[in-house]
Parts: structure tokens; sequence; C-alpha cells
């Protein structure tokens, strides 16, 4: 216990609190500047800045996210502060943080995540749009009007008038801003607001330039408390929801972006949201801005090495001792410079690099139509036109239909239909499936994962008036029966249904859902055929219907000569499947396969030429680089040596070739193991590969490649019970077994 606390002290102070310091003096200029954006007193951003470090960095799901106000908050409380007043404003933050505390405790953050990034980039950008706007004619030595249009409209009179010297303020912060990050890094230790500031500072007060001055005198000593909005209740509710929910998911979506930064614990969104919304209700009751989670600050605080909730809960102690103790020194700051920084963050907040992720999922309708909502229309009509579109465009990608109709050379038609088959799809399904030319059989796969009532009349209407014409459909339902359900009358579920894994073509028969097949042209008139005779001309009918289509140019392109780069010996045991094991494909595996994996080694007796010739035709007709002998766990062929030839019974035929498997046996008596195997048969079957590696030694050609680094030799074990291959080293040239 007492190693535990003296173990996080030291955590605490080698890395929280230079972190802690590094991100208060990241948040001191930008807490100034957003209230100043929101038309709130100054002090308020500071008291946020507090309150966000510690109420929410003490009860809040995250080890490192810093809260504070926010850029993002700042359109909407300056709108409740010209409807409503400063102090009616912080009673809705209050009331909001009642709200992100209720719905934290009912656990309902992760509804946070449903809301499109889209939407929430757009609205960012167009809030950075609206404040760069409104704070460039406090730069220019003007005031902003009501609205980005206004804005927009009067800048170039704004530009065109004379100017004071807070202009020249104003350039000298946009230029450090925007210099510093090409600044050498120990100068960059410096976060650059406070550098731009400072610098700003000094240049008025080097050359007494004439400028307004940030003033916080009185606002931490003449105590005010929030009163109660008028106004129509309705409106005020709306305003309550409208903070909480975009407070509650700026924070929450930050919280899985920071995530992302740092190896520490995962963030808690449900006790994330109910330390925030304590957080604004403290923050509120002491007239503060609104606080949220704030991705520049936690970003700070992570690239600065924070890696407990201890540099939040410290950053807002030191904002709260410079508040009290060095609030004289903000006067020195001028306005104009706040106003700058304004501009410059309002810039950054159109991140391009938001525009790419969004457009490669086909979102940036979205994003551009939520950003020119908040600029032209306001904040709140801003967001509920970007997530009316994402909507539409969510409810036009699920309901989105492909057919796919094409025609095989043996004059059959394959129809292919996959998504999800509603009422909206219809027109297009009819349109596609009536161009397919009547009398044609029909091969129609329905690759879908959901159908109403109205796309089943139209696929089936269709193929009784194909049939009744002469044509022949024959309906395969991909995942789960919707064609065949509904054709039977059974109950469909309204609502979308998880596809089952589809047949894959390496699982069992066994573990496949078996199908009724219809009579085909590869399955001979024969009476009584047997269970594994269907099953291999179903397989084969599959093959054609599915696999061929997609494998027939590679099998064109072999059919005129193949050029393996393996031969690959390997034992006939059911259950090895060399193709998937080594995920090859056609063409890449010159395959022997027998009894053991064995290779009888050149003039051994009983003599067999099939394995000899496989090697012989590989390395000097088929030019292969490798050759490689693959063994298995619990091979029988082992277990028959380890036995004698007992097991081989009466089958002489067996114990004949079990022979060429005596030098594997003799290794095994020859050797005590290396403690890798999991038993006699075990290791006789690792062994048993190693020696047919050194038999392949023993043809002329073979060892001379080998010698000349033309060819090399590899030995595989698969370990049937955890599926995994594992490499065995070749025998050393210095072995020899006695015979």
């Amino acid at each position: 216990m007492i190693r535990d606390t003296q173990s996080n002290a030291l955590r605490t102070l080698r890395y929280d609190v230079p972190a802690s310091l590094v991100v208060f003096l990241v948040a001191v200029p930008l807490s100034l500047g957003i209230a100043m954006a929101s038309g709130a007193p100054l002090a308020a951003g500071l008291i946020a800045a507090v309150v966000g470090g510690i109420v929410a960095g003490a009860l809040g799901g995250s080890a490192v996210q810093v809260s504070g106000p926010a850029a993002g908050l700042a359109l909407i409380v300056a709108d409740l502060v010209q409807t409503y007043g400063w102090r009616a404003t912080c009673m809705i933050t209050l009331f909001a943080g009642a709200v992100q505390l209720l719905l934290g405790i009912f656990r309902v953050a992760r509804a946070a995540l449903a809301v499109s990034p889209a939407v929430v980039h757009g609205m960012l950008a167009g809030v950075g749009v609206v404040i760069a706007l409104s704070q460039l004619h406090v730069v220019l030595g003007g005031k902003p009007q009501h609205g980005a249009i206004a804005n927009l409209i009067e800048l170039p009179a704004q530009i065109a008038d004379k100017h004071s010297h807070g202009v020249a303020v104003g350039m000298i912060t946009i230029a450090v801003l925007a210099v510093w990050s090409r600044m050498p890094r120990h100068v960059k230790a410096v976060p650059a607001p406070l550098a731009a500031l400072v610098a700003a500072a000094l240049a008025a007060w080097v050359f007494d330039w004439d400028v307004t001055r940030v003033d916080l005198s009185g606002s931490f000593t003449e105590l005010t408390f929030p009163v109660l909005p008028q106004g129509d209740w309705h409106m005020v509710v709306g305003a309550v929801l409208l903070v909480a929910l975009l407070a509650g998911v700026e924070s929450l979506l930050c919280c899985v972006a920071i995530d992302s930064l740092h190896k520490g614990p995962r963030c808690d969104l449900d006790t994330e949201l109910t330390g925030q919304g304590v957080a604004n209700m403290v923050s509120g009751a002491l007239c503060g801005l609104p606080v949220a989670g704030v991705i520049v600050r936690s970003t700070a605080n992570v690239k600065a090495g924070g890696r407990s909730r201890a540099s939040t809960i410290l950053h807002g102690v030191w904002v709260l001792l410079f508040a009290v103790g060095l609030g004289w020194s903000i006067k020195l700051i001028p306005m104009e410079a706040l106003a700058a920084l304004l501009v410059f963050i309002g810039v950054q907040m159109v991140n391009l690099g938001h525009v790419r992720k969004v457009h490669g999922h086909g979102e940036v309708p979205v994003y551009i139509l939520t950003m020119l909502g908040v600029i032209v229309l306001g904040l709140a009509e801003g967001v509920l036109a970007g997530l009316a579109l994402a909507a539409v465009l969510a409810l036009r990608r699920l309901t989105w239909v492909t057919v796919n109709v094409r025609p095989e050379d043996d004059g059959h038609y394959h129809a292919t239909i996959s998504g999800s088959l509603t009422f909206l799809g219809v027109p297009r399904l009819t349109h596609e499936l009536r161009a397919i030319p009547a009398g044609a059989s029909v091969d129609l796969d329905l690759n879908i994962d959901f159908m109403d009532n109205a796309a089943f009349e139209a696929i089936h209407n269709w193929r009784v008036d194909h049939e009744r014409l002469g044509g022949t459909v024959d309906i395969d339902d991909v995942h789960d029966e919707w064609y065949a359900m509904a054709a039977s009358g059974a109950r469909m579920f309204p609502a979308k249904t998880p596809p089952r894994a589809p047949d894959r073509w390496w699982l069992p028969w066994a573990h496949r859902r078996r199908r009724s097949q219809p009579p085909s042209a590869l399955v001979p008139e024969q009476s009584g055929p047997t269970e594994e005779e269907c099953r291999l001309t179903a397989g084969a009918r599959e093959f054609h219907r599915r696999t061929a289509p997609l494998v027939r140019p590679i099998f064109e392109g072999l059919a005129r000569r193949q050029q393996p780069s393996h031969l690959f010996i390997t034992c006939a045991d059911s259950r090895i499947v060399p193709s998937l094991i080594t995920a090859s494909g056609p063409g890449d595996l010159f395959t022997v396969r027998n009894i053991g994996n064995l290779v009888p080694r050149r003039g051994a007796e009983p003599h067999d030429d099939s394995v000899v010739a496989a090697i012989e035709y590989a390395t000097q007709v088929l030019g292969v680089r490798t050759i490689t002998v693959c063994g298995h766990s619990g091979c029988g062929a082992m277990a028959g040596l380890l036995s004698g030839g007992v097991q081989a019974g009466s089958m002489p035929g067996l114990r004949r070739w079990l022979r060429h498997g005596n030098h594997s046996l003799a290794r095994f008596i020859d050797n005590e193991g290396d403690g890798q195997d999991t038993g006699p048969l075990d290791r006789l079957c690792r062994l048993n590969v190693q020696q047919q590696l050194a038999n392949l030694r023993t043809y002329r050609r073979v060892d001379e490649q080998v010698r000349a680094g033309e060819l090399e030799l590899v030995g595989l074990y698969f370990d049937i019970g955890t599926a995994r291959v594992h490499m065995l080293p070749p025998l050393p040239a210095s072995y020899s077994v006695k015979t």
C-alpha cells in the first residue's frame, strides 16, 4: 500500500506536474478568448477552466481528457446571452449540467456516438468561420455585426476604414501563431497562444500603442448568482437540451479521440458524462461558461506526458491560483490580441483533414450542409439540418439494392441481388429482372439481409411470369431464407437480422448448411446414389455457380502451362489441406501426397517410382525453388511404425510402404528429444519430417542443387489440435543413422 502510494506520488511529480503546467499555459489565453467570443465576462472563461480542471477532472471517466470552455459552444452561449442575459445563461448552464448528470446515471452516453462525425466536424467548422468573421472586425478596430452574413458584408468596408494600433497588435499575434510550429523544439516548449499574447503585449508596451486592455478588476471579488430565464419556457427547455447535448457529444467524441493517443486506461463514457454534468452545474452556479472536453488542451496534456487525472486537476489549480494571485497581469493583454487569437483558432477549426476523412465515406454533403447551416441560419438549425441529411443518406444506403445480371457462355443467366430489399428498390429490381430474355434459364442469388412484402411480390411475380413463358428460375438464399420463408407463408421479422456466415469452401461438409439442390447435368442417372456422391456433385455444382466465375481468368492463364514455385510433399491424411495451411492458390504448389509423407531413399526397397518421378519432374522440368515436407500431429503411419507394424494388421501393402519410415524410427530410438514434443508419437511425427528432408539429399540432382543454393529444403509440422504450422530445421549435416 505504502509502496503504491509512493509510486503514484513519484509518477505525478515526474509526469503529471510538468504536463499540468503546459496545459495551464495553453488554457488561460484560450479561456479568455472563448469568453470574449461568447459575449460573457472574461472571468467566466477562467471560472470554467478551473471547474473543468478540478471537478470534471476528478469525477470524469477519462484519465487524461482536459475540460473547460469550448469554442464549439461559443455561438450558442453568445445567442443565449443576447436573448436572456448573462446570469440567466448561467442558470441554463446549470440545468444543462443536471440533464447531463441524469443521462450519465441512466448510462446512455454511448448513444451520443450515434451522431455522425460529419455533423460534429461540420458544426465546429461553421462555428470557426463565424468566430473568425466576428473577431476579425475587432482586430480591424471595429465591432462585430449580428450574424456571420452581416459580418461578411461589412468586412470590405471595415478593411478599407482607417485602422488603429490594434491592427498591428492583431497582425503580430497571428504572425507568431502561424510561424510558431516551425520554431526549434526547445522554443516550441512554450505554448503558441501564450507566446503570441506575450509578443503582442510587449510590442504594445514598447511602442506605447493605443489599444484596449483586458480588465478583470472586481470579477472575482464581486459575487453574482444565476437567475431564472424569463420568456417562453419551451424555448428555455430547448436551450437547456441544446447546451447539454452539444457539450456532451463534444466531450464524448473528444474522449474517444484522446483514447487513441495514449496507452493508459480507457475512458468510461457514462462516468465522463456524469462528471461533465456535475462540472456544468458547478460552473453555472459560479457564473462560469459551459464546460466540455476540449481536444486542444487534451492533446497538449497527452503530448506533454500527462498520465493520470492529476495533471488535469492540477491545471485547474494553477488557473485558480493565477486568477486570484496574478489576475492583475491580464490587464497587460490587448483585447485586439485576444481577438486575433480567436481568428486564428476559428480558421483552424475548419480542418481539411476532417473533410478528407468524411469524403472517403461519402459524407461531404453532410459536412458542408452543417457548416453552411451554422454560418447562415445558426448553430441549432445547422446541426438539425446536418442530422436530417445524414439520416436521409443512411436510409438511402440501407435501402440501396444492387442487381447484377450476367449471361453465361452456355446461355444461362446468373443474377445476383445484394442489399436490403424494400419497396424503395422495387422499381430498379423489376427493371433489371425483366431485361432477362424470355425462356432463359436463370440462377438467382439473393445476397440480402432483409426483404419486405413488396420486394418478395416483385421477385415472385417475375419468377412466375418467366417460368410461364418457358424459362427456369433457380433461387438461392445466400444468407437467411428470406424468399423461402416468405413463399411458405412463415412470419417475417420486420427488423434486420444478422446474416449468418456464408458457406466457405474450407469448411467440412458436415459444418455447412445443406440446401436442397435441383437436378443438374453434373449428376448422372443412377439408382441410389450415396451421400458422399451427392455431396461431391453438389459441391461441383456449387463450384460452377459461385467459384468458377471468380477463378476462371486465373485458370485461363494456367491452362497453357504451370509454373509452381514449390514441391509440397505431405501426408494423405484428410485433415491436411495444403492450400489452406499455406494460404496458396491454383498453380502455386506441385503436390505429392502419400501415407506418412515419406520420401523413399535412393535405391531403397521396396522400390517405388511415384515419389521419385514427382521429385525429378519438379526439379528438372518445372524448376521449383523449394521442396517442402509437411508432417502433422497424430499421424496414423507413425503410430504404425511405433507399433512395429502391428497396427497395419492384414494390410501387406501398408506394411511394405512403412519400411520407408525405418530411418525415422531409428532416429527416434537414437534421440531422447528436446522437450518440445507432447509424447512419443508427437516426437516421431516431428523427427519423421526431418528424416525425409535428409532422404531427399540422397538424390544426386537434389543434393547438387541444394549445395549450389538453387534449391531449398523446408520442413513443416502442422499441429491439428491448435491449427498451427511450425517450422522444423533439417538434420545436421554430420548426422548419420545406423541401418
